[in-house]
């Protein structure tokens, strides 16, 4: 079982700090893994980041 602490502990190989503002970034291809579609699971609420046909991300709860 995961843990909150667990999740936040390293940042992944993946991230990039090049863009302005020195925040970290994530492609999208990486975070979707070749999928249309992912939940994201935060305090126990589950969101739903889809990437549509017309190439934009819709996010629901």
């Amino acid at each position: 079982m995961s843990t909150r602490a667990d999740s936040c502990s390293a940042a992944p190989a993946n991230m990039d700090n090049g863009g302005t503002g020195g925040k970290p970034r994530i492609k999208l291809a990486d975070l979707l893994r070749q999928m249309r579609e992912i939940e994201i699971d935060h305090d126990g609420k589950i969101y739903r980041l889809r990437l549509t046909q017309a190439n934009k991300l819709i996010l629901t709860a």
